[in-house]
């Protein structure tokens, strides 16, 4: 079978655990209510976890600590940039109907989505084996992070349904860095090695600058050392996958 074919096919399943929202799309809205700012809680753990655990050890194996260090903070600053202009553009008299943080996360989500597609195509043209696992092993740490993704977007203002499309589509973008990576194989792995670090600073950012500062909204002593404890169990459980 075509290399590219299979890696299509592989981003597709990838892909396909985005869906794993559709578990609280029967969920009633005062149930909903009650668990999202915990939901909420895990995101910011899982995407720092995601950030300092996982995409950026990566990007450490191939690029000057220095130059990470560097794209790290653009990215930072870059999705800062975003999240002004979409203010401006969206908000009015301070009021959004949807926070702008969930746009961002689309677009931190879906750079990362781009290299993982960038990544399961380039190891399938070197080994069947290799694409498999490594196939296995974004399938593993895809499912907090699409779980996550999910939960921001609702807590954002988006309906159960429209989260759950948008964070497909974001994740399609796998398919496209698996295309684009086949016929670009020999600058796929570089592509990948810069991107990884941008969308670092990406998730950094939305977890720190959004998530965190609503977690300090709620008054409940007991509530909030829930949502630590939450947000704790977050990065553990990226850790662990």
């Amino acid at each position: 079978m075509n290399t590219l074919l299979i890696a299509i096919i592989a981003t597709l399943i990838v892909s396909s655990i985005s869906l794993i929202g559709i578990i609280f799309i029967n969920i009633k809205e005062a149930q909903l209510k009650k668990i999202i700012l915990l939901l909420v809680g895990f995101s910011a753990g899982a995407m720092m976890g995601g950030a300092f655990l996982h995409i950026l050890p990566e990007a450490a194996e191939k690029l000057d600590i220095k130059l990470l260090g560097i794209i790290l903070i653009i990215g930072f600053c870059l999705f800062f940039l975003i999240e002004r202009i979409l203010h401006w553009q969206h908000c009015h008299e301070g009021q959004c109907d949807v926070h702008t943080f969930a746009y961002t996360n689309l677009i931190g989500d879906g750079i990362h989505n781009f290299v993982d597609g960038l990544i399961i195509v380039s190891s399938f043209i070197i080994d069947f084996n290799l694409g498999v696992a490594t196939t296995a092993a974004v399938i593993l740490h895809e499912l907090p992070q699409e779980i996550s993704d999910y939960a921001v977007l609702l807590y954002a203002g988006f309906s159960k349904k429209k989260a759950l499309f948008f964070n497909f589509i974001s994740a399609l973008l796998a398919v496209l860095g698996a295309i684009i990576g086949y016929f670009l194989f020999n600058t796929a792995e570089y592509l990948a090695v810069y991107l990884l670090p941008l969308a670092a600073g990406g998730f950094i950012y939305i977890a720190a600058s959004d998530l965190i500062p609503e977690l300090h909204k709620e008054k409940n002593l007991t509530k909030s050392l829930l949502s630590f404890l939450v947000f704790c169990l977050g990065i553990i459980f990226i850790w662990l996958v």
